[in-house]
């Protein structure tokens, strides 16, 4: 397994401190943000003075029931390369549902949400890993993740259901030690019982972040210091192995450089050294059955669908968790959208969040983001909203220039209805 060291996410907000750091062996930037042929300037230079960059995906979703998609996949491969990775690294999540298999509309979550620990759900998991790993370019780490909330009926710990995936692709592992402080606040799980169980031997390397309570939950913000129970479950994996890379994840409330160092300081000083090996990867995996993928679909989809629809909660899910996760991901929902569309918190300046909040309770998100900042937009307009002339002039303005000329239909009803939206929209 390849030494990686100490390292840092890389995020636009703090590169510069980033670069000026000591000690900083390598990096991990977000692999959607990463446009291969337009590489940040930042990172070219970390890449020149010797920095290993690896690229994270965040929206393959290989958790999920439907095969992985061959054009992400081609998308983080060609990252890998551009960036010289000796590796690429993904979640064990689902982020849609929905779609064919369950002759149901296609649903995104914006966020990532735990696959259940079920046979059905390992099979699956097992046949999407191996085909991420036969089209990447460099080897595969998979991510445990955070979670609210717990299906009914798993079948397997945590621990036991890393140890399968492994044992059975290969696959390495990327360990967060605060999303395992996270299922331990919210899920009561054990995360001694879960390194227990881990095969150490393949992990890749191990994720520190913090998070904050609120009444009983755990939030897995990346925002906030990382808290001494995180740095205890990292002292208890060191001592178990010695994990080829530690990265500290930040990604908002961006402190100054001088806490930045202090809590890579306290990292190194947590980590201790013991050697070991990777296990050999086997050479077969056996394909899932297809009853085996549909019956996750379907589950994946219900659920979804009562956190992003709301449609009833699945049997055996807890209400009150469901309805704090559902909470949480509109909450990121507008908060991403806000990102990528900026002018539209400016258009509509206090009033943005209770507006897409309520957008968002009617409107499940079927596509990315930039694709719900254009639906909520059209949304509003068609409302009659924002009640300002000239803000609403100005929202109908951003919309028509962003959405573009469509194909025209060859169904005339089709034709009819995409005109009179454009005139509605102009008005």
């Amino acid at each position: 397994m390849e030494r990686l060291g100490t390292g840092i996410g890389w995020r636009p907000e703090i590169a510069d401190a980033v670069e000026a750091m000591p000690g900083i062996d390598w990096v991990e930037a977000v692999a959607e943000n990463i446009c291969p042929g337009h590489l940040p300037d930042s990172l070219l230079r970390l890449r020149e003075r010797g920095v290993t960059v690896v690229p994270h995906g965040v929206s393959l979703g290989l958790g999920g029931a439907d095969r992985p998609d061959e054009g992400r996949l081609t998308a983080l491969a060609e990252r890998a390369e551009a960036l010289g990775s000796p590796l690429v690294t993904e979640h064990i999540a689902f982020v849609r549902a929905g779609g064919a298999l369950t002759a149901t509309q296609p649903l995104e979550a914006g966020h990532l949400l735990p696959a259940p620990r079920t046979r059905d759900a390992l099979d699956v998991l097992c046949e999407n890993v191996r085909a991420a790993q036969d089209a990447l370019p460099v080897p595969l780490a998979v991510e445990n993740i955070a979670a609210l909330i717990a299906w009914p009926g798993e079948e397997m710990t945590e621990g036991q259901f890393l140890y399968e995936l492994a044992d059975r692709t290969g696959v390495r592992l990327l360990i967060d030690v605060a999303n395992l402080h996270t299922n331990h606040v919210n899920r009561g799980e054990d995360p001694v019982k879960a390194l227990d169980e881990l095969p150490v031997e393949a992990i890749a390397y191990v994720h520190v972040a913090g998070g904050f309570e609120r009444d009983g939950v755990w939030h897995d913000s990346h925002a906030h210091p990382v808290p001494e129970p995180v740095l205890a479950i990292l002292a208890d994996l060191a001592s178990r192995t010695a994990p080829p890379g530690v990265l500290l994840e930040r990604d908002e409330n961006f402190p100054g450089p001088a806490e930045l160092e202090r809590e890579l300081d306290a990292i190194r000083a947590t980590v201790k050294t013991s050697p070991a090996e990777p296990g050999a990867a086997p050479d077969t995996v056996p394909p899932a059955s297809a009853a085996a993928r549909q019956r996750t679909a379907l589950a994946q989809a219900a659920l979804l669908s009562a956190l992003v629809a709301g449609t009833p909660a699945p049997e055996g899910f807890d209400h009150t968790r469901l309805k704090v996760q559902s909470r949480a991901l509109a909450a990121k929902r507008a908060d991403v959208v806000a990102k990528v569309a900026p002018e539209l918190p400016e258009i509509l300046g206090a009033a943005y969040r209770a507006e897409f909040l309520g957008y968002a309770r009617v409107r499940p998100m079927t596509g990315g983001y930039r694709h719900d900042a254009l639906g909520f937009a059209e949304h509003l307009l068609l409302a009659g909203r924002p009640a300002s002339p000239d803000a609403r002039q100005r929202l109908s303005d951003w919309w028509l220039d962003r959405s573009g000329p469509a194909p025209r239909s060859r169904r005339p009803a089709a034709r009819l209805l995409h005109a009179t939206r454009r005139v509605l929209l102009r008005r």
